[in-house]
């Protein structure tokens, strides 16, 4: 595993800015057009989003995370990518270290839109 240094710190107030809650992933879609994202549609509650993520190079089957809750952080600007709209970012584990990504999930099925923090 390739160590990754320690970010510099951040103020609470900083930390606080992000909403980070859970979603349950309803559908994992291909995106043609590109070589490693999937969009996922995610159920938030009280809101759905579509959320594009690199999972196609990490695993072998990508519709394998479609009914796991996971971590997303959902007040990120819309960022347009590969023809399509991310509406939020997915939080993984892995990535950084050079290692196979898995899902930031939580220990119990919560309501989906819950907030972390």
């Amino acid at each position: 595993m390739k160590q990754v240094p320690v970010k510099p710190t951040v103020a609470i107030e900083d930390l606080d800015k992000l909403d980070i809650r859970v979603g349950t992933i309803q559908a994992v879609e291909d995106v043609e057009a590109s070589p490693k994202l999937v969009q996922l549609t995610v159920d938030f509650g009280e809101f759905t989003r579509n959320v594009l993520v690199g999972l196609k190079n990490e695993r072998d089957d990508p519709t394998e995370v479609q009914g796991l809750q996971a971590l997303f952080v959902v007040n990120l600007p819309a960022r347009a990518m590969a023809g399509r709209v991310s509406e939020g970012m997915l939080f993984d584990i892995g990535h950084a270290n050079g290692i196979r990504p898995v899902l930031a999930v939580p220990e119990a099925p919560v309501p989906d839109g819950a907030a972390a923090g």
